[in-house]
């Protein structure tokens, strides 16, 4: 089974560098509007959140995407864009329940796990973002994560 990023928001002390890293990655410049991975902060609650695509199994996005321009990678099992096939309708934006895909410049933007060397992990120092097999991240910590997720999409379309 293939690695998959795993959140720990508790560990998030919102230093914001996987967003830049991720940047640079993705787009060849450090500028976090073009993250891939995007940290969530209320500063009141002193709660910080980094929002990244987890790679659903059953993938909504892939799933609505009416050009096929979503596709699974064998080795990552990442749901990676393929850009000859994006139109940029961003129904993929509307179908995902937790709001980490953005349609920018004529194409769908979502983690793609760095081709399984992912930038964000490899710089954050605190470990709120790791890369490991599934199993080392029990269930009810995904649950709560995704539920978490979930409800910042919702409250960011409210």
């Amino acid at each position: 089974m293939a690695n998959m990023l795993l959140i720990e928001p508790e560990k998030c002390t919102t230093c914001r560098l996987c967003e830049l890293v991720c940047s640079e990655r993705g787009e060849g410049i450090f500028r976090p509007s073009r993250s891939r991975v995007r940290v969530w902060i209320d500063a009141e609650a002193a709660e910080y959140v980094p929002m990244v695509c987890i790679q659903c199994d059953d993938a909504p996005c892939m799933e609505e995407c009416p050009t096929e321009a979503l596709v699974r990678d064998p080795v990552t099992n990442a749901v990676v864009v393929v850009a000859e096939k994006c139109d940029e309708c961003a129904i993929c934006e509307s179908a995902c329940p937790y709001g980490v895909i953005r349609c920018l410049d004529g194409l769908a933007r979502k983690c793609d796990l760095c081709g399984g060397d992912p930038e964000c992990v490899r710089f954050c120092a605190t470990g709120a973002i790791q890369y490991a097999e599934p199993g080392r991240w029990p269930r009810a910590a995904r649950e709560t994560y995704t539920d978490r997720l979930r409800s910042l999409c919702e409250e960011a379309q409210a």
